[in-house]
């Protein structure tokens, strides 16, 4: 992981002179003139030699980037998304950098990127070195992918080994769904296998609706004075942990249970038209997990032998056939 800008060390005890004033005078240039694109601030100091940690010239993207990390003013996000002195100096003001969040917040979002529609989570691939569950993450060019996130400092998290291009894995993962699709009497097995998870949908409800009256009483006892404020801490702690877990469960059982593939006759088509809900439905009746390995090589843009495993559910057994 490359240091940064400003800072001569990863700890960030140092500030490095020769970085210090061109990051003090992109900033400057920011905040006078609030017109001035991230964009052209990059022209800016490209044009007048200064170049990234790498030595890459700089890019919109790593100018904001720069711009919306709060340790080159010596500051860090806390738990609760407050701003906190991190314990090493500074390249430029507290103030400052308030000011360029406000700016941030302030920029049109018209160009954004919109966000991007994972198929695959929610438990749906996992890293094949450590079993972590992928998220959704994009590159550091913008384009969507998925990947293991390396342990934080609480210990959370996987290997961070293993990331792939979101479009090269849904695309695999779809062309085998569609073949498995066409297979004579896979659809009988679906709709069998669709009436067990309505009964699955409906018992997470009701766990769902247990946790929520449990808050509820919680409150309820705090406001009598019958149980103290930490007790009630730490059992809204314990129920929005499980909350936190049935949810996204629930959701992708009542997809599984509620789409229909129709009548489809192009099954190709369909795949390919599709909202991601469905598609996610019925990718996940089908497997039980899709596990994804490294590439042999850093930037290998195809599917390798052995690099993504698919383990398919057995229809016929989670449907009681």
């Amino acid at each position: 992981m490359p240091r940064l800008y400003g800072f001569d060390d990863q700890s960030r005890q140092r500030l490095r002179d020769d970085e210090v004033d061109p990051l003090r005078q992109m900033v400057s240039r920011a905040l006078v003139d609030q017109s001035t694109s991230n964009q052209e601030i990059a022209v800016w100091a490209n044009g007048e030699g200064y170049r990234g940690t790498l030595g890459g010239e700089w890019k919109d993207a790593s100018v904001g980037r720069l711009f919306r990390n709060p340790a080159i003013a010596g500051l860090r996000y806390d738990e609760d998304g407050e701003l906190v002195d991190a314990g090493h100096p500074g390249a430029i003001t507290r103030e400052e950098f308030l000011a360029l969040r406000e700016r941030e917040e302030a920029r049109s979002t018209a160009d954004a990127d919109p966000a991007y529609d994972y198929l695959l989570i929610g438990g749906a691939c996992n890293c094949g070195r450590c079993q972590q569950g992928l998220t959704g993450a994009r590159t550091n060019a913008g384009t969507p992918g998925y990947r293991c996130r390396p342990k934080d400092k609480n210990g959370h998290g996987g290997c961070g080994e293993v990331r792939i291009d979101a479009e090269l894995l849904e695309n695999h993962v779809g062309e085998n769904v569609v073949a498995e699709l066409l297979k004579p009497g896979i659809r009988s097995q679906i709709t069998r296998a669709q009436a067990v998870v309505r009964e699955q949908a409906e018992r997470l409800r009701s766990e769902v609706e247990d946790l929520e009256a449990r808050r509820t009483e919680l409150g309820t006892l705090y406001g009598k004075r019958q149980i103290s404020g930490e007790s009630v801490v730490a059992a809204e702690r314990e129920i929005a942990a499980t909350l936190k877990v049935i949810r996204p469960r629930l959701r992708y059982a009542e997809q599984m249970a509620n789409f229909s593939l129709g009548g489809a006759k192009n099954l190709v088509k369909w795949w390919n038209t599709a909202p991601t809900a469905s598609r996610r439905a019925i990718a996940m009746l089908l497997l039980e997990n899709v596990e994804v390995f490294p590439a042999s090589a850093r930037g290998v843009r195809t599917i390798e032998p052995g690099r993504v495993v698919l383990h398919w559910r057995k229809l016929a057994s989670l449907s009681g056939g």
